[in-house]
């Protein structure tokens, strides 16, 4: 392994990932960011993924920052530039870099020779001994030596110092002790590598003006949000990883816009119920009442409300739910992503139970469908589920800035007030008066007339109890109707044409589509033309029926063991399953294109097809 650096002929700017491996609650998270931002801040797409234990403190953690001048958001599944903090993994991380990469560890300890590789370059940096040096508390030393890194990589890729150090500004305000310290630490790192490695990287970062009119956000503080400009102002939850972020969120979001600045009043409520089923109880609840209410959680929390939705969904209750998928089954690996949870969400319950889905891919369509969910929860007065993963919920993402349409009205269904009580004769809770299949609701308390009584057991069209087979199946028969007739109004598909005459496409869903992008754009240089439909919506729309039935074969990508979306396709379409041709990875990790570009390559080898 070569202990200095090289200079390579090939100077990649704003094209390359770093990895740091460090451990769980050292504080590397801040540093992290910190370096992200300050790539962002200078005009270059960015992205990081977290890689982060089901522990609190001790175990390892990963962070990659993937510089992307082409505006590709997915792992790039390569690391280019390792930072190794992490004595435990340091072999690990060794054996990631990419060949031809580099390597920068601590030097403060020498590394045995077995660990060497001769296809890479090594940089030691003494972080430890430098921080020990300039820093007396234990605690500080180690918080220190990440803010040291930052200041290593800075100096051997080109980050600007003097954005890094404006970002340390905002970050601790009038705490001058703080900047000082944080800005001393940088200084450690950066000094070292000047004296000691003068010749960068050529791993560049350069100025552009690619983030103009973008922000940095995670999918879970979006989402919260969207529930806020959406209307909400009721919340139940059971902290699960990875979804109490959506709920600090929320209730971030509504002291700072929900909470009268004159008499402090707090004009929404959010309660940390006892376990899963009390929150969605309440939630529905909630709902029944009026309120646009809503409870987060993730896989495991979904199969404990199992109960409670088929009720929300017997009684034509609305409420969303928010689920960030997390790897299963069971508990699983809690602070790992997949997109396990379709089929559960699909048909939610004991019973005959068909349900709403909204797919965002990306934090920007979290805002704008949370408050899609919420329409549509109250136009069919029946549970929404949105269907986001721990990638999207809980990494920070680019995103263009978040706008809003000041004329938007919150489409409540059909509600009758005092007015339109008064003027009927009676009120049937479960009467189809329009031949839509949605009924009319009311809310308590605005009229006598108005009252019924909402029943999970068996009840006819007029709202009362019955065992009488032909009224049940009315009943079952327009909930069917009601579900299908959702199709027209859930999130259409996103569908991208190569341009090219395609025999065959790729349709995805959720966090996998930068992945899928990537992909397309790779196997499209190898000669393989694909189109692409990104499915946003459940019940599926007429567009994904006619876009499968256009193509010899189509690739469903996904992220799970089971190729669900591809059972959900094979059972609510017309679609030939033996043309459904499933691209699936479940590792728990946030999608790369490389998986969907060995999956498609080696089907077109089989069938004698390749490129």
């Amino acid at each position: 392994m070569k202990d200095v650096v090289e200079t390579s002929s090939e100077v990649r700017v704003n094209d390359f990932v770093i990895k740091i491996g460090n451990v769980n609650g050292t504080g590397s998270a801040s540093a992290n960011g910190l370096l992200t931002k300050a790539i962002f801040r200078m005009g270059v797409p960015v992205v990081g993924k977290n890689l982060f234990p089901s522990n609190i403190q001790g175990l390892p953690t990963w962070y990659e920052i993937r510089v992307t001048k082409d505006s590709y958001f997915a792992r790039s599944g390569d690391a280019d530039l390792v930072v190794a903090m992490n004595a435990e993994t340091y072999k690990q991380d060794l054996a990631e870099v990419s060949p031809g990469g580099f390597l920068l560890y601590d030097s403060t300890w020498p590394r045995p020779d077995l660990h060497a590789r001769e296809d890479i370059t090594a940089i030691g940096v003494p972080l430890a001994r430098m921080c020990n040096e300039q820093f007396d508390n234990a605690r500080t030393r180690v918080l220190m030596k990440n803010m040291a890194y930052v200041g290593a990589v800075a100096g051997l890729t080109g980050i600007d110092v003097e954005v890094i150090r404006s970002m340390v500004t905002e970050m601790f305000g009038t705490k001058e002790h703080l900047i000082d310290a944080n800005m001393k630490a940088i200084g450690l790192g950066l000094d070292y590598v000047r004296e000691h490695h003068p010749d960068p990287l050529p791993l560049r970062v350069e100025p552009m003006n690619d983030t103009a009119g973008h922000i940095m956000i995670d999918g879970n503080t979006a989402a919260a949000l969207g529930c806020v400009y959406a209307g909400a102002t009721f919340g139940a939850w059971y902290p699960i990883t990875p979804s109490t972020s959506l709920m600090d969120g929320f209730k971030s979001f509504c002291e700072k816009f929900r909470t009268d600045p004159d008499t402090g009043e707090k004009k929404f409520c959010i309660i940390q119920a006892e376990d899963e089923l009390a929150s969605i109880g309440m939630a529905i609840g909630a709902g029944w009442n009026g309120a646009r209410a809503f409870t987060p959680t993730s896989g495991p929390g979904i199969s404990l409300m199992s109960e409670f939705i088929g009720f929300a969904y017997y009684g034509e209750v609305p409420v969303v739910l928010f689920d960030v998928q997390r790897a299963g089954p069971s508990t699983g690996l809690p602070t790992r992503t997949q997109q396990c949870d379709l089929t559960t969400a699909a048909y939610a319950s004991h019973g005959d139970t068909k349900h709403i889905l909204v797919f965002p891919a990306n934090p920007k369509e979290c805002f704008e469908m949370a408050v899609q969910a919420f329409d549509l929860a109250e136009r069919f007065q029946t549970p929404v589920f949105f269907m986001t993963d721990l990638d999207i919920g809980m990494n920070d993402w680019m995103i263009p800035e978040l706008t809003w349409d000041e004329a938007y009205q919150p489409d409540r269904g059909k509600v009758l007030g005092k007015d339109e009580l008064e003027a009927i004769e009676k009120f049937y809770r479960y009467e189809d008066r329009d031949g839509d299949a949605i009924p009319y609701r009311t809310i308590p308390g605005v009229h006598p007339k108005g009252a019924y009584f909402t029943r999970g057991s068996g009840h006819n069209w007029k709202g009362g109890y019955t065992e009488d087979s032909d009224e049940y199946k009315v009943v079952l028969d327009r909930l069917t109707q009601k579900w299908k007739n959702a199709a027209a109004a859930v999130p259409a598909p996103v569908v991208i044409r190569c341009g090219k005459p395609a025999r065959r496409a790729i349709v995805s869903v959720g966090g996998c589509d930068g992945a899928v992008r990537e992909a397309i754009d790779q196997l499209s240089a190898e000669g393989v033309d694909l189109d692409y439909l990104r499915v946003r919506g459940f019940p599926f729309c007429q567009e994904v029926d006619d876009f499968i039935a256009g193509y010899d074969e189509v690739f469903v990508v996904e992220q799970n063991r089971d190729a669900q979306l591809r059972t959900l396709l094979i059972n609510e379409t017309a679609a030939d399953k033996t043309r459904l041709i499933p691209v699936l990875d479940y590792a728990g990790m946030a999608a790369n294109p490389k998986f969907i570009v060995e999956g498609v390559t080696a089907h077109l080898e089989t069938v004698g097809d390749a490129a």
